[in-house]
């Protein structure tokens, strides 16, 4: 999981990017799986907010566009994980 320096023009401009290439499915598919592995009420509202936002980063401080990107790569891990068990397991 990269560390952004939200002062940074440059990390704030790949935040940004990385945001709005997520589509309005893939908001939807974190959503659910953060409520499957319930990792919070606030990190799931977060998620919402994204799936508002979807596209429009410009829209969104520094802050919590760093906070969405964290809850997303922490449940990309989360995910390839369970892939890996799930493998292990049918062989």
């Amino acid at each position: 999981m990269p560390t952004y320096d939200i002062n940074d023009p440059t990390d704030l401009d790949i935040m940004r990017a990385r945001f709005d290439m997520i589509t309005h499915e893939e908001w939807e598919e974190y959503i659910e799986m953060a409520e499957a592995k319930k990792i919070g009420y606030k990190n799931v509202k977060i998620l919402k907010t994204a799936l508002r936002k979807a596209g429009i980063a410009k829209y969104l401080s520094p802050k919590v566009i760093n906070w969405i990107l964290s809850v997303t790569d922490q449940l990309d891990e989360e995910g390839f994980e369970d892939d890996e068990e799930e493998e292990d397991f049918e062989e």
